[in-house]
């Protein structure tokens, strides 16, 4: 393999690649996929001096820690967290230069979920259907992060990374979904639906690349019965039998059989991905 490549010495809890993900795919019944983040992947991406759409890594909870092959340009973004190389610190949200050799180490979020790590050139593992995201539901793309995983590089831009975007807010104290009326909020009574807009919720621990897991009132039905499987789409709330909301995130079935109550616009999708179990959530109905 190329000397332009970084191997993995921790993998943490859960460390894939993502880059802006695969739609068009939902008709063979292959989810999106791509970042949860996207402004995060776009900020450390531009940082790093790649293409907005090249792939990055995404870490969950505890980070993870790094060996480049070669000298290489990093940013790390999303979620703040500590970063060192080499036992130093080094600075978050911005581009660092790493020396071959060198030990990259991501540290848990201290706030929010996921922290984003660019490399200047881009990690290049083979796409596929066009995207080098890891698909958790479907096994498409590369496996999750392990130790002593290699990854390839791509050849460095000559550009040097620039911003023209303002800091990462960070993940809101309570998150504030905007909605619009799901094709099946008609299967749920008067009472649940003024529930679902005036009860605050709270995230579950639960909660993955799939769905954003609900804690909070259960929505009762109007319609009894099954409901044919129909199409998913990002940013949809279906409503399991237990009747608490589920707010499907990248790695979502294209398909379900539960009803969806609403649909999230997905601007408000990046906060969703960084909001820790135990954060209110309200939704608010929009047009």
């Amino acid at each position: 393999m190329s000397d332009r490549a970084v191997s993995v010495v921790r993998a943490g809890a859960l460390t894939t690649v993502q880059d802006l993900g695969r739609p068009g795919y939902a008709h063979l019944g292959v989810p999106r996929s791509g970042a949860l983040d996207p402004a995060a992947l776009r900020l450390v991406n531009r940082l790093a001096g790649n293409g907005e759409d090249a792939a990055v890594l995404e870490t969950t909870v505890d980070g993870c820690a790094l060996r480049p092959r070669c000298a290489v340009t990093v940013a790390v973004g999303g979620a703040p967290c500590p970063v060192r190389v080499d036992g130093r610190p080094a600075a978050w949200g911005t581009a660092v230069r790493v020396g071959a050799g060198s030990v990259l180490e991501i540290g848990a979020a201290a706030r929010g979920l996921r922290s984003y790590v660019a490399f200047g050139g881009g990690i290049t593992v083979p796409p596929v259907l066009g995207s080098r995201s890891t698909d958790l539901l479907s096994g498409l793309g590369p496996a999750p992060l392990a130790d002593g995983a290699v990854l390839p590089l791509g050849a460095a831009s000559a550009v040097r990374g620039s911003v023209d975007a303002p800091p990462w807010p960070g993940p809101p104290d309570e998150l504030v979904l905007r909605v619009r009326p799901g094709p099946r909020d008609d299967w749920f009574t008067a009472e649940a639906l003024r529930a679902f807009i005036t009860r605050a919720y709270r995230v579950s621990p639960a909660s993955n690349r799939i769905g954003l897991r609900l804690e909070g009132p259960a929505l009762e039905r109007a319609v009894p019965g099954e409901l044919a499987s129909e199409g998913m789409v990002l940013g949809a709330v279906q409503v399991p039998p237990d009747g608490r909301p589920v707010v499907f995130l990248a790695d979502h079935p294209t398909t379900g059989g539960y009803p969806v109550v609403a649909v999230v616009r997905e601007a408000d999708l990046g906060a969703a991905a960084q909001a820790v179990p135990g954060t209110p959530v309200r939704f608010v109905r929009v047009r």
